[in-house]
């Protein structure tokens, strides 16, 4: 049989075998819905990272209509129970998962090998296959934006800085933040409180207070309650917003927020997938691409200073300011970037060590 007859036949059976399904079957299973699934690290009303993530989940549901079936588990630890959260996504028909959280690396990959027609994507991790694909956002981009205006504002030259935990892209974000400020104000420094958790109200709250009790004037996080917000409203000091605009939690201090827009990324991967186009990449974008966006400025900052904050803003997005542009030095006052040099995309996504300007060591 040659191959044009061989097609002829194939297709013919195939004619066949639809015709002998029951009526309207055959037209309901070519339209059935694309399933994908979210897994997050938080709850959707964290008011910070999973809640924009699950923003993003809303907007593919917009777009695509009933071309979809979304779903998502919250509060979900990193660890063993990702694991089962994640193979129990993929059993029960999911085509395309994500999941939002640097913990979820391992188990995400585990369940890969498990699952080779499911794809997947890990969002702030480093390791892909060939269903893996890796995304996240330039963080440390808003942070330099953020650090800048610290150095204005602070009085007292104490910033407080709440982290999570201490992996590259919290690191990063601190460095990034650290030397923005020290440009502009050589003589302010930077405390950090590591909380250990991404999402615990209570524990913000206490690290957001220690610091203001220690002397800060200006609260930044990179947790994902509005609680330091608030803490530093109430104590009258100015604070940053984390993964969404946290304006409507501190209305009179609040400068602005580095808010994370996943909805078109997701809009965008899961087209790919319904029309055979989805690979599994890395995707690493900024304020350029507006995967991070900055709100616009609290007015009761000045004048002077909102110019500065766009000013910065928009020489990123140009090219003419790189976050880590040297010279740089660390803690111990070694130039780690010289002049005319910046970090390389390798060495910020495995960042370990603080510049000159952070107190406090940097847990192993």
């Amino acid at each position: 049989m040659d191959i044009s007859r061989r097609q002829f036949a194939i297709g013919s059976a195939a004619l066949a075998g639809a015709s002998a399904l029951p009526f309207g079957m055959g037209s309901a299973l070519a339209q059935a819905p694309l399933k994908v699934g979210f897994v997050y690290v938080g709850p959707v009303s964290d008011h910070g990272f999973s809640y924009q993530h699950d923003l993003g989940r809303k907007e593919v549901e917009k777009a695509y209509g009933a071309k979809v079936q979304t779903t998502f588990v919250e509060n979900v630890p990193e660890g063993a129970d990702a694991e089962r959260v994640i193979n129990q996504l993929a059993a029960q028909g999911n085509g395309l998962i994500f999941t939002t959280s640097f913990g979820f690396m391992n188990p995400t990959i585990r369940v890969a090998q498990r699952h080779p027609k499911v794809k997947f994507e890990h969002c702030t991790g480093y390791k892909r296959a060939d269903n893996v694909a890796t995304y996240s956002a330039r963080f440390y981009e808003g942070r330099t934006i953020c650090g800048a205006l610290a150095g204005k504002l602070t009085k007292s030259n104490i910033i407080g800085y709440i982290g999570s935990f201490p992996i590259p892209e919290v690191v990063s974000g601190i460095n990034a933040f650290t030397v923005a400020l020290r440009r502009v104000n050589p003589q302010a420094q930077v405390r950090v409180v590591w909380v250990n958790s991404w999402y615990d109200p209570g524990k913000e709250a206490d690290a957001a207070k220690a610091l203001l009790d220690q002397g800060a004037d200006v609260i930044t996080q990179h947790t994902d309650s509005p609680a330091p917000c608030q803490i530093a409203e109430q104590r009258g000091a100015w604070s940053f917003g984390q993964s969404s605009d946290m304006q409507r939690f501190a209305p009179n201090k609040l400068v602005t927020s580095i808010v994370d827009d996943w909805g078109p990324y997701y809009v965008r991967r899961v087209k790919e997938v319904m029309d055979g186009t989805w690979k599994a990449i890395d995707t690493w974008d900024g304020i350029k691409q507006g995967l991070v966006v900055i709100p616009p400025f609290n007015p009761s900052i000045g004048a002077d200073n909102v110019a500065l904050g766009q000013k910065v803003k928009d020489d990123i997005v140009a090219g003419r300011l790189h976050p880590f542009a040297g010279p740089i030095k660390d803690q111990q006052g070694k130039v780690v970037y010289a002049e005319g040099k910046h970090a390389s995309d390798e060495d910020i996504l495995k960042m370990a060590f603080y510049v000159e300007g952070v107190q406090g060591s940097l847990p192993k």
